[in-house]
């Protein structure tokens, strides 16, 4: 793998991450956004056509061999790297974990775009949890909105790895050992969804294969990943019935579950410490993670 960025040895693990390309020699599929990306002053990225990991690690001392695989919101259009991308990570590594933000390529109507890409970097952390002190057993996705989609739709669309192919990373299951959801977008059924983001993914006129593809409430089965999710019952953006669905989903299938729905905060709260239940959510977010 490329490392781009070596000057983390300067400084702290935490403070800076180490980057690298999730498909070094090019992916199998592009999404025709290349010369397009921008990143704005406030860190989002928009046209992403560059599929990277940035991978924070936590102090030793503390380490408790999970990982957490992070896909920032932004309707499948641009990737929230602030609020749902660094400061979770950082949040992450606070508690002994490896944080890696996955800065995934924008469909731009290539429905298979974003899922190659994050089932590419469950078999890549994989490959690298060794070195990383990284249980193998124990690497989680978390996903916030559109993000909450991918990171939903990589826990129902999974496999536990490719025989006959030489390409060793293949090789690994794709497959996340639990899922934190965040007001999530879990269906694409219209009345559901957020057309934004399925607009984005699937385009104008999808069909109804693809709607039925994608909408992962219907792809819940007994080896789904345990779930946590959280959304507010007042966000008009994603509707908190995705994150209802997809949990009677996952209950029909005893799939290990919670979800807690706040009164108010809208959508989009992320890290931001001002949404009003931050402190509760991270406290029973920690608790959580600390029965994995």
């Amino acid at each position: 793998m490329i490392l781009l960025n070596l000057c983390f040895l300067a400084v702290k693990a935490q403070e800076m991450p180490e980057v690298y390309l999730l498909w070094p020699d090019g992916p199998e599929e592009n999404n025709g956004l290349a010369d397009q990306e921008i990143t704005e002053s406030n860190g989002n990225i928009t046209f992403n056509s560059t599929a990277k990991l940035h991978v924070y690690h936590p102090e030793k001392e503390i380490q408790n061999g999970i990982a957490v695989i992070i896909c920032p919101g932004g309707g499948y259009s641009f990737l929230s790297m602030e609020y749902e991308g660094r400061m979770f990570a950082q949040w992450l590594i606070k508690q002994g974990i490896t944080a890696i933000i996955l800065q995934y390529r924008m469909p731009a109507q290539h429905d298979r775009i974003p899922l190659a890409d994050a089932q590419r970097a469950m078999r890549w952390v994989r490959n690298r949890a060794e070195n990383w002190g990284i249980n193998p057993d124990k690497v989680g996705i978390a996903g916030f909105s559109a993000g909450g989609h991918l990171a939903s739709t990589v826990s129902t669309h999974f496999d536990s790895g490719k025989s006959g192919t030489t390409d060793r990373l293949e090789q690994y299951s794709s497959r996340p050992d639990f899922q934190i959801l965040f007001y999530p977008v879990i269906s694409m059924t219209a009345g559901l969804t957020h057309s934004g983001s399925r607009e984005a993914l699937l385009g104008k006129n999808p069909s109804a294969e693809a709607i039925a593809q994608y909408s992962n409430e219907q792809h819940v089965t007994a080896k789904t990943p345990p779930a946590l999710l959280f959304h507010s019952d007042d966000d008009t953006v994603v509707p908190s019935m995705n994150s209802v669905v997809f949990y009677q989903a996952l209950k029909k299938n005893k799939v290990p579950a919670v979800l807690y729905i706040f009164d108010k905060g809208g959508h989009g709260w992320g890290m931001r410490n001002n949404f009003e239940y931050h402190n509760q959510w991270t406290n029973l977010l920690a608790n959580w993670l600390k029965k994995i």
